[in-house]
C-alpha cells in the first residue's frame, strides 16, 4: 500500500492548527472578555477557570509550527517573511499574556497585569486572523521565494477576518464561562454569548461572501454547478449549528452553546480547506511542491505517530480532571 506522505502530513498540521484554535480560542477569548468581569472576584474566577489547561492548550501551536518548518520547509520560507510582522506581535503577545497570567497572581495591584492580560490576548487574537486573512488572499511568490512587499499581508479582508477572530475568540470565552461557571457571572455571559453569537456568524457570513472574489479557484470551487453541490454542506451544518446554539441559550443550556461554538470554527476550518486545497500556499505552491523529501516526511512521522496520541492523552485528561463548576472559593494558583 502507498501512502501519500504529504497528504498525511497536511492532514496532520491541519488537525493541529484546528486543535490549537478551539482550545486556545476560548482561553484567549477569556483575556479579551477580561475587563468586563464586574468585580475582581470575577475576573479571579474567569482566570481560573482556564489555569489548569492553557498553557497545554498552546503545545498544539508549537507542534503545528514546528510540523511545518519539518516537513514543508519551502512553505515555512514563504509565509514566514510573507506574515513575519503578525506572527511576530502575535508570539510576542502570547509571551505577554502568559508573563502576566503568572505575575497578577503575586502582585500587590493587579491593575497593570489585568492590561497586559487583555492587551496580550486581544493582540494575538487579531494577529492570528490578520495572518488567516493575508493566507486567503494569497502570497506572492517568485519561484521559489517570497516576492511581495512587507505590508502585503494588511488589506481591508486581512482586518476583517482579524476582527472576526477577536470576535470568535470572545464568544468561545462566553460560552466556555457559562459552561464552568454559576450566579451573576453566568448570567452575564449568557447575555454577552447572544451578541457575540450574532456577531461571529455575521463576520462569518461576510467574509464567506468576499473569499470567493480572492481566487478564481475559490469561485469555481464554490460556484461550479452542479460539481460543487456537495459543498453546500457546509452552510447546511453552520445553519443546524446556529439553530442549536441559540436554542441552548434559550433553553439555559450549559453545554450546547459551547460545543456549537466551537463547532462554528470547525465548519469554517472545513471551508478554508475545500478552498484551499491542494495549495499549502496560495495561490500557487501546492502540498508535493512545498513538502520535504519523502524520505524525511516518513522520519519525522513515525514520532508524530507516537507524540500526538500523548498530547492528546494528556489534554483529554486535563480536562477530565477539572471538569465541572468553578467553586469561588478555590483558586487553582
Amino acid at each position: 500500500m502507498v501512502f501519500d506522505l504529504a497528504f498525511i502530513w497536511a492532514g496532520l498540521i491541519a488537525f493541529a492548527v484546528l486543535t490549537y484554535v478551539i482550545l486556545d480560542g476560548f482561553d484567549l477569548g477569556i483575556g479579551i472578555l477580561f475587563p468586563f468581569g464586574k468585580s475582581e472576584a470575577d475576573r479571579d474566577l474567569m482566570m481560573n477557570s482556564v489555569a489548569p489547561v492553557w498553557d497545554g492548550n498552546e503545545t498544539w501551536l508549537v507542534l503545528g509550527g514546528g510540523g511545518l518548518f519539518a516537513v514543508f520547509p519551502l512553505a515555512y520560507a514563504i509565509v514566514m517573511p510573507a506574515l513575519y510582522m503578525p506572527i511576530t506581535l502575535m508570539l510576542l503577545a502570547l509571551v505577554f499574556r502568559g508573563v502576566s497570567f503568572e505575575y497578577r497572581w503575586r502582585a500587590e495591584k493587579k491593575g497593570l497585569w489585568d492590561a497586559a492580560f487583555f492587551g496580550g490576548s486581544i493582540l494575538a487574537a487579531l494577529c492570528q486572523g490578520i495572518a488567516l486573512g493575508a493566507l486567503v488572499q494569497g502570497i506572492e511568490i517568485d519561484g521559489r521565494a517570497y516576492a511581495g512587499g512587507w505590508f502585503d499581508w494588511l488589506t481591508p479582508f486581512s482586518v476583517l477576518t482579524g476582527f472576526a477572530v477577536v470576535i470568535g475568540y470572545a464568544l468561545l470565552g462566553a460560552t466556555w464561562l457559562v459552561l464552568k461557571t454559576e450566579g451573576d457571572l453566568q448570567v452575564q455571559m449568557r447575555g454577552y454569548a447572544w451578541w457575540l453569537g450574532a456577531g461571529t456568524l455575521g463576520l462569518i457570513g461576510l467574509i464567506s461572501i468576499f473569499t470567493p472574489f480572492q481566487d478564481p479557484v475559490y469561485f469555481e470551487r464554490w460556484f461550479n454547478l452542479p460539481g460543487s453541490l456537495w459543498v453546500m454542506i457546509v452552510p447546511l451544518l453552520m445553519a443546524g449549528l446556529t439553530w442549536s446554539f441559540f436554542t441552548g441559550l434559550n433553553d439555559q443550556s450549559d453545554a450546547r452553546p459551547f460545543l456549537s461554538a466551537l463547532g462554528f470554527f470547525v465548519v469554517s476550518f472545513v471551508g478554508i480547506g475545500i478552498s484551499f486545497y491542494p495549495m499549502m500556499v496560495p495561490p500557487s505552491l501546492t502540498i508535493w511542491e512545498a513538502a520535504a523529501p519523502d524520505s524525511s516526511l516518513a522520519f519525522a512521522l513515525v514520532g508524530a505517530v507516537i507524540l500526538i496520541p500523548i498530547i492528546l492523552i494528556y489534554t483529554a485528561y486535563a480536562y477530565w480532571v477539572f471538569r465541572g463548576k468553578m467553586d469561588p472559593s478555590e483558586g487553582y494558583h
